[in-house]
C-alpha cells in the first residue's frame, strides 16, 4: 500500500506544478504574435507601394502638362516607370493627352502575404493635371 501511496502523492505533485507553464503558453501565443507582426509590417509595405504610385503617377501627369521632357505618351509613361520607387509590383502605367488634362493611370498588384496564407491586392491610381495655356 505505500507504494500505491507514494504514487498517488507523486500525481498529485505533478498536477501541482507549475514549472514549463510559461514555455506551454510561448508555444500557443508565439505563432499568432510573430504572424501579427509580420503582417504589420507588409501593411507598412503594402501602403508604401501605393504611396509612391500615387506619386508617380501624380508627377507625371504634371510632367506631361508643364515639362518638355514627356512630350509624347511613351516618354510619359518612362518618365512615370522611373518615379516609382516602391517595392517590386511591376505597375503598368499609361498616358493620354486629352483636351483639358494630361492624364496618367496606373496599376499594380502587391501580394500581402500573412503567414501561410497570400492575397492578391490590387493598387490603382489617377492623375490628371491641367494643360498649360500656350502664349
Amino acid at each position: 500500500m505505500t507504494r500505491l501511496r507514494q504514487l498517488a502523492r507523486a500525481a498529485r505533485r505533478f498536477r501541482r506544478s507549475e514549472r514549463g507553464a510559461a514555455a506551454a503558453e510561448f508555444v500557443l501565443v508565439a505563432p499568432v504574435a510573430i504572424a501579427l507582426i509580420l503582417a504589420a509590417i507588409n501593411a507598412g509595405f503594402l501602403m508604401y507601394a501605393g504611396a509612391t504610385l500615387h506619386f508617380a503617377t501624380a508627377d507625371a501627369a504634371r510632367c506631361g502638362a508643364v515639362k518638355t521632357d514627356c512630350a509624347s505618351t511613351t516618354a510619359t509613361q518612362a518618365y512615370a516607370a522611373s518615379r516609382y520607387a516602391g517595392p517590386a509590383t511591376s505597375p503598368v502605367f499609361t498616358a493620354a493627352l486629352t483636351s483639358t488634362c494630361s492624364q496618367v493611370t496606373a496599376t499594380a498588384s502587391y501580394v500581402f502575404t500573412i503567414g501561410i496564407a497570400s492575397f492578391n491586392m490590387p493598387l490603382n491610381a489617377t492623375a490628371c493635371y491641367p494643360l498649360q495655356p500656350t502664349t
